[in-house]
């Protein structure tokens, strides 16, 4: 077995050496524009579990590298596709696509999964070296959102009835990072006005979970505050954990790449604890010998000065 192999009890302590390869295209009838996927996997290994990484607002499939790299190297596949929303597709606002963008991610998600035959064939060296029974989806802001979805959220209509039940049984675990909470009354009024689709219900989201919430995220689509982010883990069943980084606003400390601009509370430490932490709940959440998530949140748990909080339920 690898040092990168995430499978067994032991720790996973020396990375791997990682090879991508983008775009791999996949075609997308219907879609108005085939959809491009970045493939990253460690060079050595076998029986590699798979992670589908959705981007968030404007994003795309280069975005999070400072976690899919780190996933890649230390033992997971890692499929990231770029959703129409991207500032790379320039998709304009008038686009007959755009209201549905929320819907169309959720099947770029699972078109992903489709074809993971055809991605793993794309990287050389890859084939016959990927397990297609462990499969997690991860996201950022919108792109948790979408994630959600294949968990088992639900997006409420008008009236507070539960939408298409878009869960993925191939998915089996989920790490979701600033996902946004209910809708309703705790929308802003320009959330409310814009965004129909930001109304999910998260009673049925019964596939294991991460979700991340920075204490400090003060979003202007909720007049609720950084509580806001919570509510994936708090209003749904049981088998989810609770990380809430202590000062990070939504980039989490800059999880969106290794140097953005964009990023308003960069801290490459709570990057690291990120890195950390959502390496060791994959690891266990697709390898259920694996230990790793209860010494991680043992470890955290013992430091004098936590960057963070976990619950668990």
């Amino acid at each position: 077995m690898s040092e990168s192999q995430p499978s067994g009890s032991q720790p996973v302590t020396v990375p791997a050496p990682v090879v991508s390869v983008k775009p791999v295209v996949l075609p997308a009838p219907g879609r108005g524009d085939d959809l491009r996927v970045q493939v990253s996997a460690p060079v050595t290994g076998r029986d590699l579990p798979v992670v589908v990484l959705s981007h968030g607002y404007g994003g795309s499939l280069d975005s999070y590298a400072p976690l899919a790299d780190h996933w890649a190297a230390h033992g997971f596949v890692v499929l990231r596709p770029t959703h129409l929303d991207s500032r790379t597709l320039a998709l304009p606002a008038d686009d007959p696509r755009t209201p549905l963008i929320w819907r169309t991610r959720i099947d770029d998600l699972t078109r992903v999964i489709d074809h993971l035959a055809g991605l793993e064939a794309a990287v050389p060296g890859l084939a016959g070296r990927v397990d297609h029974g462990r499969i997690a989806v991860a996201g950022h802001s919108w792109g948790a959102q979408s994630a959600s979805m294949l968990l088992g959220a639900r997006v409420l209509d008008a009236d507070g009835a539960p939408g298409e039940d878009l869960t993925d049984p191939r998915v089996t675990a989920g790490i979701l990072l600033a996902v946004p909470g209910r809708g309703g009354a705790d929308l802003s009024p320009f959330a409310a006005e814009n965004f129909a689709f930001m109304n999910p219900s998260f009673d049925r989201m019964t596939t294991p979970a991460l979700v991340v919430a920075g204490d400090h995220d003060d979003s202007a689509l909720s007049v609720r505050g950084p509580d806001w982010f919570t509510d994936a883990y708090r209003l749904s069943p049981e088998e989810k954990s609770l990380l809430t980084l202590f000062g990070a606003e939504h980039s989490l400390g800059g999880i969106t790449a290794h140097e953005h601009t964009e990023t308003t509370d960069e801290s490459p430490e709570r990057v690291a604890l990120l890195q950390r932490l959502t390496l060791a709940y994959l690891r266990s959440a697709l390898g259920p010998d694996d230990d790793a998530w209860r010494t991680a949140a043992a470890a955290l748990a013992a430091e004098p000065r936590p960057l963070g909080r976990l619950e668990s339920k």
